[in-house]
């Protein structure tokens, strides 16, 4: 395009803007040429090799983030796919090798400017991919709207809406009416007939404007061990009686026949658009409120509130290498019949792992959400694993209650949420005094954020590696092992 008739101000449209790479978090990247120098230009749900019109929705003094307009030209790399798009992958089009080649590259390139690590590529280990390129995700939430997205063009439209939000917003949903690829063929590809269902109960879709409605929410749960499916139908209480529940169920039976574990139904009437709701405003209508998974060995019980890996095939990779950079930070250290802390447990699934390795004496789970914790016990059992002590309770408020275990542990695993951990939270950690710390991370930009302050605190990066959990999305989790200098 031509720079010098085109002003770089909000709301301006881009013209036949080149996408030459992926930054980190998968927008586009587009460089134009000024007289300061390059600008960069940040595009979402472009690729690499695309030439697209762009809308400036915010500008700073070297870059601007874009919406996409259109596509012109469609990159030499894209492929055709047996799959409807939907707004969650938006890499779906183009070759798995190379969208882990524009995931590796982006993050270790982050990753080198946030923490500080210079020799994060000397560092670095591999690249775990996972098992399934398809249908490699365990939970689907797929909403009802009164407002229609249009596939590729955006237009919306009022009517009977049932599928996915579209990426960046709250109110539309494009429907689902083919197999995405991603969850379970034989389910998606009955979506248009459940939503022609619902749409004849004449009971109306969930209206965001104006916060009413009666149906909202579908959340389906997969047992791959088991090949049966867990359904939480989520609806308003306006005119319940007037919903023949048991007859939505024979339409899941008929779908799915024996891979149809149970049914339940939950009533949210609260404004905010969230699925997960209190268990006690839940009824089950039929089969059973849990599925089992297995991870290595292992069986882990799963109900609608609790949290588990989305890609259990994938999360088998991952955990291995986990015990594998524990194993290595323990023997680096001499230690030996230790202790671990396993932060941000979960249900527990490190926790149990560890403390099936002999090295170990004892494991301390700890989080802050008692469901889980409840759930870590529960499959603990389940496994007959002693030796964990769980405990539901902020990580920086039991570390404070418990100050015996500072100098007695010999490796700490860390698992956060996507936003980190808290700085203040981090500095309890640190207080510990662990030989070894392996921290697992759903989002790298953040461990490379904490990684700066172990590094203050005397830690070493030694080993680092890269997990794709969720191929054709911009996701990607990392695993990095530090020792104490």
């Amino acid at each position: 395009m031509d720079t010098n008739t085109v002003k770089i101000k909000k709301g301006a449209v881009l013209e036949n803007v080149k996408i030459e790479d992926v930054a980190f978090g998968g927008e586009g990247l587009a460089k134009l040429k000024t007289e300061q120098g390059d600008y960069v230009l940040f595009v979402k749900n472009s690729l690499p090799g695309q030439i697209v019109h762009a809308k400036i929705i915010k500008k700073k003094k070297r870059f601007a983030k874009c919406k996409l307009v259109k596509v012109i030209t469609p990159s030499e790399d894209e492929v055709d796919i047996p799959y409807q798009p939907i707004p969650g992958a938006p890499f779906a089009r183009l070759p798995i090798k190379k969208q882990e080649q524009y995931k590796e590259s982006s993050t270790l390139e982050m990753f080198k400017r946030l923490s500080g690590v210079e020799g994060i590529k000397d560092l670095y280990e591999t690249y775990i991919s996972s098992p399934l390129v398809w249908h490699y995700r365990n939970k689907m939430e797929y909403s009802f709207s009164t407002l229609i997205s249009e596939l590729g063009t955006g237009e919306e439209s009022e009517g009977f809406a049932f599928g996915f939000k579209r990426r960046g917003q709250w109110w539309a949903v494009e429907n689902l009416e083919a197999d995405s690829g991603l969850f379970d063929a034989q389910f998606e590809g009955a979506m248009l007939r459940i939503r022609q269902y619902c749409a004849q109960t004449n009971l109306p879709p969930w209206n965001p404007a104006k916060s009413q409605g009666f149906f909202r929410f579908l959340v389906v749960r997969k047992s791959y061990v088991h090949d049966e499916l867990l359904f939480n139908l989520v609806t308003t209480s306006t005119d319940i009686d007037q919903f023949d529940k048991m007859a939505f169920v024979g339409l899941l039976k008929e779908i799915l026949g024996e891979r149809l574990a149970g049914v339940i139904h939950t009533i949210n009437d609260e404004v905010g658009d969230v699925a997960k709701q209190p268990a006690e405003q839940s009824t089950l209508l039929y089969g059973k409120e849990k599925i089992v998974e297995n991870i290595l060995g292992l069986d882990f019980e799963i109900s609608m509130q609790s949290f588990f890996q989305t890609n259990p095939r994938c999360a088998e990779k991952l955990y291995a290498k986990v015990i594998e950079y524990v194993r290595a930070g323990m023997e680096s250290s001499g230690t030996t019949n230790g202790v671990a802390m396993d932060l941000f447990c979960g249900t527990g699934t490190i926790a149990q792992l560890l403390a099936n390795d002999p090295n170990i004496d004892k494991v301390i789970g700890v989080d802050i959400v008692a469901e889980a914790i409840e759930d870590a016990k529960e499959n603990a059992k389940r496994n007959g694993i002693d030796g964990i002590q769980f405990y539901a309770a902020d990580v920086r408020k039991f570390l404070y209650d418990y100050p015996q275990y500072k100098g007695n542990i010999g490796t700490i695993v860390l698992d956060p949420p996507r936003g980190g951990i808290v700085p203040k939270a981090l500095l309890r950690i640190i207080e510990l005094e662990a030989k070894s710390i392996v921290y697992v991370s759903c989002n790298p930009s953040t461990q490379a954020r904490d990684t700066m302050t172990l590094m203050e605190a005397g830690y070493e990066m030694k080993r680092f590696c890269l997990a794709d959990q969720f191929p054709h999305t911009a996701h990607i989790e990392s695993i990095a092992l530090f020792e104490k200098k």
